[in-house]
């Protein structure tokens, strides 16, 4: 029988195989979503000439019925692929989930204390508020850029970061593990759905220029079943907003972590000064989007830049850059 850890790595193996799977379904249904665009022109067009031809028919004092039966009106789409996707991200998640727990029983403590761990944990609440807030809200259209993101980043940390169960390094065994790690994991999260709707608002933006002057190819076609660009704003500095809360705190309990591991609250540790550039730059964010002048597109291009930041600080500075946090676990 194999091991609980051993377990725990086919769980993940098979989690990342499902999200790969979510992420094609979910590159259908942003086809169909094309093919949707498409269809709803085509019917506006021609209804439009009918209406053309009509009033014409009208002027000369005949009375003309359309042709087009009223049951030939589009019946709202019914995104069978986006369904499919979401199906199989749930299943995704529950594997995740049970790889993440049997390693927290194999180490007989909280899953997140290196990168493997972290990166296992990170993605793990980045499906679960993707799931959640999609109880709410309709976010299927960013079920490509979740699964694919979780497909890169657990994959990555499971041939890269993977480390066997070791015990805790001293500064390690604090009740600070417990809520620092997971609150910064938790605005990771949101952060990340953040980003993914500020690249869609960048696409929805440069489309609807492109319409306003009348150009024959304004962008993808899936983009006319998504929100406006304004809406799509709107909803990544929601996200931001929560994310930003965590991440305060996440700098919070840093400091008094740091005070209690090492007797003073800020050292400008490597992990430290990354970690409080993410949180200038979501403040920055926060301010430009609350500044009529920095709506739009430039604010878009900072929770872009952010999110970088965060992914930068969770690969880069764990890996290469040595510090008081180098707890990555690799040798």
């Amino acid at each position: 029988m194999p091991d609980l850890d051993s377990l725990s790595i086919l769980f993940i193996w098979t989690a990342i195989a499902i999200y790969a799977a979510a992420f094609v379904a979910y590159a259908f249904d942003l086809a169909r979503r094309s093919e949707v665009h498409a269809d709803a022109r085509l019917v506006r067009e021609r209804e439009a000439v009918l209406v053309g031809a009509g009033s014409a028919a009208g002027a000369g004092g005949d009375a003309v019925a359309s042709d087009v039966p009223a049951s030939d009106a589009p019946a709202k789409p019914r995104y069978v692929m986006a369904r499919i996707g979401t199906a199989l991200t749930v299943l995704g998640f529950l594997f995740q989930l049970a790889a993440t727990i049997t390693r927290g029983i194999a180490a007989e403590r909280v899953p997140w204390a290196n990168l493997y761990e972290f990166a296992m944990t990170g993605t793990l609440l980045v499906v679960f508020v993707y799931l959640v807030v999609n109880t709410r809200v309709d976010l299927r259209f960013l079920g490509t850029f979740i699964t694919g993101l979780v497909v890169v980043l657990m994959g990555a940390a499971a041939i890269s970061f993977y480390v066997g169960v070791v015990p805790l390094m001293d500064p390690l065994k604090s009740v600070w593990l417990v809520i620092h790690v997971f609150v910064a994991s938790l605005g990771t999260a949101f952060f990340a759905l953040a980003c993914a709707l500020s690249v869609l608002q960048l696409m929805q933006s440069r489309r609807e220029r492109r319409i306003a002057e009348a150009l024959e190819k304004p962008g993808p076609r899936f983009l006319g079943t998504l929100p406006n660009a304004e809406r799509l704003e709107g909803m990544a500095f929601r996200f931001a907003i929560v994310g930003f809360i965590f991440w305060t705190f996440t700098l919070i309990a840093g400091a008094i972590w740091a005070q209690d591991a090492w007797g003073r609250y800020w050292g400008f540790d490597v992990k430290e000064t990354w970690t409080f550039i993410i949180w200038v730059l979501y403040a920055g964010y926060i301010h430009a989007r609350a500044t009529r002048g920095w709506r739009g597109n430039p604010s878009a291009w900072l929770s872009i830049v952010g999110f970088t930041a965060v992914i930068f600080n969770f690969t880069i500075v764990n890996v290469f850059f040595k510090g008081l946090h180098a707890y990555s676990g690799l040798s």
